[in-house]
């Protein structure tokens, strides 16, 4: 079953795409991939795969990347087409633990299978290919989504132009894993209450140190409660409004199994798939980014560029720590209008 996309509202629809084999051995049965296109009509133009977060969705175009996408804009839907598409695990239309299993009838739960970046990245293309897209301009992403965008380039390495992962390593940092093991700790053991500090938890490693002091240093609420506690009890709650602990748990644990060097005989070889086909790659690092620090965006292309790629680094100035990447607009169309060119 193929539902219609609505070329006059960007309406985000589903495909449903037939059995999918995962990197550990399971099949998904049927698997469903939610998307929004924009633009160029498919087949009439360069195609450019914008890529998601941890708990965003495809609505690039209409939500968390609006200022950027659409006529005129540096993504412009005048001479492309863009595509997101939501990722594999996760609950706004693509196949997750709120999804039906066929075999209960019921939502998978816990029962959902683990996945990984790579699954992810593949199941991306499971969907490109069934529209149509066989070449991309671009394939960018912030965070969880720079991950699968290097992989969705590395999957099919003749087929991308540029590649641009955002606050995104070649290999997830160990403390990155750390934090995520607290955060799956909290959810395993308290449910729901424990989504809510997963969530505040990781707030504290989306902003910067600078961030922080600047807005909350000095302020407390009337009834006594620190601004900062007030500003993460508040996210914490939002949070709750729109997920849950079994999908968030399935896209913590893919993140963490982010190695592009993994059976691919490390970091430089796995590139040098990519500089074979004359891929291009910008890192983008983000200047007080505690969660991936610039330095891992620098060893990524560093060794990038030992693998042969016309590699470039480039850092977006802020105090708004890993979330930059939403909100800096400016600094976003130069580097974009950059990598188009």
């Amino acid at each position: 079953m193929d539902n219609t996309l609505d070329p006059q509202t960007g309406k985000i629809v589903s495909r449903w795409l037939g059995r999918f084999a995962l990197e550990s051995g399971e099949v998904l049965p049927d698997l469903v991939v939610a998307y929004r296109h924009d633009g160029v009509p498919i087949g009439e133009g360069r195609q450019i795969l914008v890529v998601h977060a941890l708990t965003g969705s495809a609505d690039a175009a209409g939500d968390w990347w609006a200022p950027i996408i659409g006529p005129g804009e540096v993504l412009d839907t005048e001479k492309f087409g863009i595509i997101c598409l939501n990722l594999l695990g996760s609950r706004y239309g693509t196949s997750g633990p709120i999804s039906r299993n066929p075999e209960t009838g019921k939502p998978y739960g816990r029962a959902f299978p683990r996945v990984t970046v790579r699954d992810q990245a593949r199941a991306q293309w499971r969907l490109l290919d069934a529209l149509g897209i066989g070449k991309l301009a671009l394939a960018v992403g912030g965070s969880l989504g720079g991950m699968v965008a290097l992989e969705v380039a590395l999957e099919r390495p003749g087929e991308i132009s540029r590649v641009v992962p955002m606050a995104a390593p070649a290999r997830i940092g160990q403390l990155a894993v750390g934090w995520d093991h607290i955060q799956i700790e909290m959810v395993e053991k308290l449910g729901m209450d424990g989504l809510d500090l997963a969530r505040q938890l990781a707030m504290t490693t989306y902003r910067s140190e600078i961030d922080f002091e600047q807005r909350f240093a000095g302020r407390v609420e009337a009834e006594g409660v620190p601004a900062v506690v007030s500003y993460l009890r508040h996210q914490g709650r939002k949070l709750l409004e729109r997920f849950d602990e079994e999908t968030y748990k399935t896209l913590v644990r893919a993140m963490d199994t982010h190695d592009i060097g993994r059976g691919r005989g490390g970091v430089v070889a796995a590139l040098a798939r990519l500089s074979a086909y004359g891929t291009r790659l910008t890192g983008v690092g983000i200047e007080g980014d505690i969660l991936y620090g610039t330095n891992q965006v620098q060893a990524m292309v560093e060794a990038a560029k030992e693998a042969g790629m016309d590699a470039a680094y480039r850092e977006i100035l802020s105090t708004k720590g890993h979330d930059a990447f939403l909100v800096e607009w400016d600094q976003l169309k130069a580097i974009l209008g950059e990598a188009l060119k």
